[in-house]
């Protein structure tokens, strides 16, 4: 029995040295050496201040601002420590009438736009943080934000473009804009 016990010991002892304790630590190494800004959480610093990660959606509602996609977590909404989608089906009657509420809150807060509303304005991503919004979702805004500011529209949409995100490679996935980004070149902009 001791034969058998004494090697499985070390064994367990030496896969959870080099599994639980070297491989992280060369992974980590690596990855602030490499990839400094991404190994700390892609934040964005002004002033000194950590204000947001290019990685986790940013809950604005004035309506100067651009909003991002509806978050699904809790206790507040893009709570990273909560990450995770609803669960509700398309047919679920709780997602419908969400839904409906939040392309109200849209019309309301526009009530001259009479564009479809699109879609990712109205759901939550499967994380419930997703920092990008299409493309069509910025131009949506663009009126209201631009209204809101006292700003000329043709300004606004202009902010748009050197923030939009290209497909990987250009081909995988869909162009899209990081609302924090597109927020952040808003309140830059000179009057």
């Amino acid at each position: 029995m001791k034969n058998t016990i004494r090697p499985l010991l070390v064994l367990f002892l030496a896969l959870s040295l080099i599994s639980g304790l070297a491989y992280p630590l060369l992974v980590t190494t690596l990855a602030q050496a490499l990839y400094p800004a991404q190994a700390a959480g892609s934040l964005i610093v002004k002033d000194g201040k950590p204000i947001g990660s290019l990685l986790i959606g940013q809950n604005f509602s004035d309506p100067g601002h651009f909003w991002g996609r509806p978050s699904a977590t809790s206790p507040q909404p893009n709570n990273a420590l909560s990450s995770g989608g609803s669960n509700l089906g398309p047919l679920n009657p709780a997602l419908i009438d969400a839904v409906k509420s939040r392309m109200q809150a849209l019309r309301d807060a526009d009530p001259g736009n009479t564009a479809p509303v699109p879609v990712d304005l109205v759901t939550a991503s499967a994380s419930g943080l997703d920092p990008h919004i299409s493309l069509a979702a910025a131009r949506y805004q663009v009126n209201r934000v631009a209204t809101a500011r006292k700003l000329d529209v043709a300004r606004v949409e202009a902010l748009i473009e050197p923030v939009t995100e290209r497909p990987l490679l250009g081909l995988l996935g869909e162009p899209g804009v990081n609302v924090l980004r597109l927020n952040l070149a808003l309140e830059d902009l000179k009057l």
